[in-house]
């Protein structure tokens, strides 16, 4: 799935300091979010990128919290795609692709069997500083 993420015609902004209540938040801004755009929650896409995102958002508050005060999360969406990235100052840049050939029960995994699963995509996009990363999901809608 190629996608210019410049060109979604909606975009979302959300940050929260990384404590655990952020998920949550997350989870019902996204939700919020969506509806607004006119994107059904009943959409079957819905339901796994909303776990992703959870999934995404829960990693930065237990291994980012302590470099990285805040979490901001980016939501995007066009007619037939929804994007979103978090983004946090830990320098740590996991391997995606390398959490599918473990053995799928941590969040990492989870997270790339439901982004292939859907035909979407994942990158990790380190800061020029070296100094942070945003963990961008594509899905199609």
């Amino acid at each position: 799935m190629s996608v210019q993420l410049e060109t979604l015609p909606h975009r979302h902004v959300l940050t929260v300091p990384a404590e655990p209540s952020a998920v949550r938040l997350a989870r019902e801004t996204a939700e919020l979010v969506l509806n607004s755009w006119r994107i059904s929650l009943r959409h079957p896409t819905v339901d796994p990128a909303l776990l992703i995102l959870s999934e995404l958002v829960t990693n930065s508050v237990r291994h980012a919290a302590l470099l990285s005060p805040q979490v901001t999360v980016i939501f995007a969406a066009g007619a037939d795609c929804l994007a979103f990235a978090v983004h946090d100052r830990h320098p740590y840049q996991p391997s995606l692709y390398g959490a599918v050939t473990g053995n799928g029960a941590s969040g990492l995994g989870i997270v790339m069997e439901l982004v292939l699963g859907l035909g979407g995509t994942a990158v990790v996009r380190g800061e020029a500083d070296g100094r942070g990363k945003s963990i961008w999901i594509t899905l199609p809608l």
